[in-house]
């Protein structure tokens, strides 16, 4: 099958790749669509040590599972996996148990390829109003809405958004649902023109007052974010990091202590209640998509995501 791989040194596209061996209770998934996120970008950098099949931002049709009413279903899935013995963890939230696997980022080949094995249990069917392109972006959606799982989000709260890019803007509009105040904060002017059409408030990163959000996401993709959110931050007010990245960051941490803030880390959420909010058209994710590849132009379409201000690449495996 054809994948894109990266083992430490460099990206490449193979299309000489063995099939994924489907196990017991396992479906094996034939890819349509597959998105290039940052978390991708920061593994070509060297994070995580990651080696294999790349990818956990997908939508396909299962080919061969050995429950039927899978077969032929458009799916999505968590990209969490945990033992059988630790699903009681998994249904509280803390998919962080030793033996997790974490689709193509920890210790499972990803979904940058023809096919790919998921396990039964964590698919999803995507609605029929749902298109491909959208149900892509599933996954990122549900990383925005894990905020709400972890926090407690008061309509009146003030709250800004570090980073206007594709997670940055599914977390300011999700956070947005909830009747929240949300400014949208970036390093440009032309960055902040989709929040604009959003009708929400911006701001200019070193514009903004110190001290005057209630709770500040960090989603910018590099550690600078950080030390904005410390600045804006109000005294006894959180921030939420939603930045991975593979460079190490030499931060003064000492706001945290003194102005007594919570910094909360915030990774995966509920894919479920992502595909409702795309099937009512409750969050415009579309507006987030920059362009398609062909899985064999894999290697541009990753120089593509690698530019500044370039919101969803996506990859196409089959129709």
């Amino acid at each position: 099958m054809r994948a894109i791989t990266f083992h430490g040194k460099e990206l490449e596209f193979r299309h000489d790749l063995a099939c994924p061996e489907r196990k017991v209770g396992e479906a094996l998934v034939r890819v349509r669509l597959a998105g290039i996120c940052s978390t991708d970008l920061e593994i070509v950098k060297g994070y995580f040590g990651f080696c294999g099949v790349l990818g956990h931002e997908f939508v396909g049709v299962v080919d061969t599972s050995s429950d039927p009413k899978w077969i032929g279903k458009r799916v999505v899935s968590s990209i969490n996996f945990v033992p059988l013995d630790s699903l009681d963890l998994a249904s509280t939230g803390a998919e962080h148990h030793p033996g997790r696997q974490v689709l193509g980022i920890f210790n499972r080949d990803g979904a940058m390829a023809d096919w790919v094995a998921i396990p039964e249990r964590y698919l999803l069917e995507v609605p029929d109003s749902v298109t491909d392109s959208q149900a892509v972006f599933a996954e990122p959606l549900a990383a925005a809405l894990r905020i709400a799982q972890q926090l407690p989000i008061r309509p009146d709260s003030q709250i800004a958004v570090i980073g206007a890019g594709r997670l940055g803007m599914l977390v300011a509009g999700v956070l947005s649902l909830g009747g929240a105040h949300v400014t949208v904060i970036a390093r440009n002017s032309h960055s902040l023109e989709l929040a604009k059409q959003w009708g929400m408030r911006t701001g200019m990163t070193e514009q903004v007052d110190s001290h005057c959000f209630d709770l500040v996401v960090e989603a910018t993709g590099n550690s600078a974010g950080l030390r904005h959110a410390l600045r804006i931050t109000k005294p006894c007010g959180t921030i939420v990091m939603k930045s991975t990245y593979a460079d190490p960051t030499k931060i003064d941490l000492t706001p945290i202590v003194v102005n007594e803030l919570r910094v909360v880390g915030s990774r995966c959420g509920p894919i479920a209640p992502a595909l409702r909010l795309m099937e009512r058209k409750s969050i415009d994710v579309l507006a987030l998509l920059e362009c398609e590849y062909v899985a064999e132009d894999a290697l541009k379409a990753f120089q593509h995501a690698h530019r500044p201000g370039v919101r969803k690449v996506l990859l196409r495996f089959s129709s």
